[in-house]
């Protein structure tokens, strides 16, 4: 990466050390280890699944009512970096911790899942807003787009070693169970996340602030306060986050759920964890495809094309009864999820005051994490409703089509700061 500066290749770093969380325990083991452990505790298959889905929503709850506050204070000079340490070493004590929770103990499991929930996202919050920090207006699209790439192809390596300590657990290869193997990956995931972020740590700080005042937390809630007002002038964000409130509602919610959606059609839990490491694969290129086309097309036009795409896995998924059709769904999403998140943060880094970009990503984080109660809840008490996980996913198209026809409103980041000199 000799074309990228020392601060944006650490920066860049930390999506290939956090992205081993986003797989392992979002997405693979931990729901099929959570899953396994509800059904050996008397839970049904649907009733397992609604109660992750309540913990998803809990967990977003909770940062997205923090996330602005802690954003606002993050602001000042020297505060970003601090938060962000908080949240990252918290998180990978509580990942860590997931390993000593006991097998017959599925809601100590689900508590201290929300704790890592809560602490990966909280870190994500600061981590985004440094995109500011370490490179230009014009290079942020790229930048981006190739750290979600080279998360996806760092997230791969503790994924294969874990998996590979799964498999060989289950067909009596090595002398540990199954249970064991999934909580040796939890311990994976920590040591993988604090180990590369160092380079983040040493090298990215923050270089857009506002002077400290001598009541942080009193002008903090001013600011929040004034933001709030003012936040209608900013017309750009504010129809941005709109759009980004319903259409990541989707994608968040298809990748939290994948497993226990695909665990509840009977695919096996070996196949559901070779489908999401070729997922990984597939999606770092596309993720960095996404960002080049970009920079040819808008982000915008991309953020279209990366909408549609999961439009197409909503219908899809409704009717998906076997493993291949689980195959060919993961590879339309593999296409997109990548690269609908990274230009989703570049185009709002963009909009975005620079001095003030943690305030700002707070209410990035606060219409995020609120479409992430929604969708859960949604797919949760759906499927309780109806019996079956399909009528939950089917219905995310509805966000799909409100956020993409909201998104068509949305003036290009060059036009909006045009209109603000005019």
């Amino acid at each position: 990466m000799r074309n990228y500066s020392k601060e944006e290749n650490s920066w860049m770093m930390y999506d290939w050390a956090n992205s081993a969380y986003s797989v392992i325990i979002t997405t693979a083991v931990f729901p099929l280890y959570y899953k396994s452990v509800a059904t050996n505790a008397g839970v049904g298959l649907a009733d397992s699944t609604a109660y992750l889905g309540y913990t998803v929503a809990i967990a977003t709850f909770i940062l997205a009512m923090i996330g602005p506050i802690l954003g606002t204070i993050a602001d000042y000079q020297g505060m970003k970096k601090k938060f962000f340490l908080f949240f990252f070493a918290t998180g990978t004590m509580a990942t860590a911790s997931l390993a000593l929770v006991p097998t017959d103990k599925w809601l100590p499991l689900l508590i201290i899942y929300t704790l890592t929930a809560v602490s990966f996202h909280g870190a994500n919050i600061f981590y985004d807003a440094f995109l500011v920090d370490v490179t230009t207006e014009k290079r942020m699209n790229m930048i981006s787009s190739r750290g979600f790439g080279l998360g996806y192809i760092g997230s791969t390596i503790p994924f294969i070693i874990s998996i590979a300590i799964i498999i060989l657990a289950g067909a009596g290869t090595i002398p540990l169970s199954t249970s064991a193997a999934s909580r040796i990956a939890f311990v994976i995931t920590a040591v993988w996340w604090l180990v590369f972020t160092i380079p983040m740590v040493r090298h990215v700080h923050q270089i857009h602030a506002i002077d400290r005042e001598p009541r942080l937390l009193a002008g903090s809630f001013r600011r929040l306060g004034n933001t709030f007002k003012e936040i209608r002038n900013y017309r750009a964000v504010f129809l941005f986050l709109l759009a980004y409130f319903f259409y990541i509602d989707g994608v968040g919610t298809i990748i939290s759920m994948s497993t226990a959606y695909g665990t509840d059609l009977g695919i096996g839990s070996t196949s559901l964890l070779i489908i999401l490491f070729v997922t990984q694969v597939v999606a770092a290129p596309f993720a960095v495809l996404y960002g080049k086309l970009a920079q040819r097309f808008t982000g915008k036009k991309m953020l279209y094309v990366g909408i549609f795409v999961y439009m197409i896995v909503c219908f899809y998924a409704f009717f998906m009864k076997t493993t291949l059709d689980f195959w060919i769904l993961a590879m339309l999403v593999a296409t997109s999820q990548g690269g609908i998140q990274a230009l989703s943060r570049s185009y709002f880094a963009k909009l975005v005051p620079k001095e003030k970009s943690n305030e700002f990503f707070g209410f990035y984080n606060i219409f995020g994490k609120f479409a992430s109660v929604m969708g859960p809840l949604l797919v949760a008490m759906t499927a309780q409703l109806t019996g079956s996980s399909a009528y939950g996913v089917f219905s995310l198209v509805i966000l799909f089509i409100i956020g993409i026809i909201v998104l068509k409103f949305v003036p290009e980041p060059a036009a909006q700061m045009d209109e603000t000199v005019s």
